[in-house]
């Protein structure tokens, strides 16, 4: 499992948390984290607690919204935060574009490209929450406050 550990995402998510504190690691599970629930069971944590890292296409754009897994993305408050019209999920294709992971290993830190980051607030809620790390059997915990300095994201209510 350690392997996981030299692929270039993970490398590249473990050099960020390293940059932003020394006592950072990324976490290699023996389950899944590929989806909210699964990365819930592999941690006996909260569903909640989990962050979703979800890339949204809008006209001219990407917004990578970290969201509470628990709930659902709000495409109408995103809409309205950006006061666009059109806003929909991002292909596979794109995800891996511009952010260099894969879906299911989405972190919200270490893209490839800049891109504009929304957090859910809902996040607030848990003590330490847990975000994937470039592949979808690692995940690293942070705090709220910390989640919000790494990602430089605006907190917003963008779930339904």
């Amino acid at each position: 499992m350690n392997e996981l550990l030299n692929k270039e995402p993970v490398k590249r998510v473990q050099k960020k948390l390293l940059e932003f504190d020394a006592s950072n690691k990324v976490m290699v599970l023996d389950s899944s984290a590929r989806t909210a629930l699964e990365a819930a069971e592999s941690l006996n944590t909260d569903v909640g607690s989990i962050v979703k890292s979800l890339l949204f296409k809008s006209e001219n754009n990407f917004i990578l919204c970290l969201v509470s897994g628990d709930k659902r993305c709000s495409l109408n408050k995103l809409k309205k935060i950006k006061q666009l019209k059109n806003i929909s999920m991002a292909n596979p294709q794109s995800v891996k574009e511009v952010t260099g992971f894969t879906i299911g290993g989405v972190s919200p830190i270490g893209h490839l490209k800049e891109v504009e980051i929304f957090i859910d607030n809902n996040l607030k809620r848990f003590q330490n929450i847990y975000a994937a790390a470039g592949h979808p059997n690692c995940v690293y915990k942070v705090n709220f406050e910390n989640l919000l300095k790494m990602t430089s994201g605006k907190v917003e209510d963008i779930t339904e």
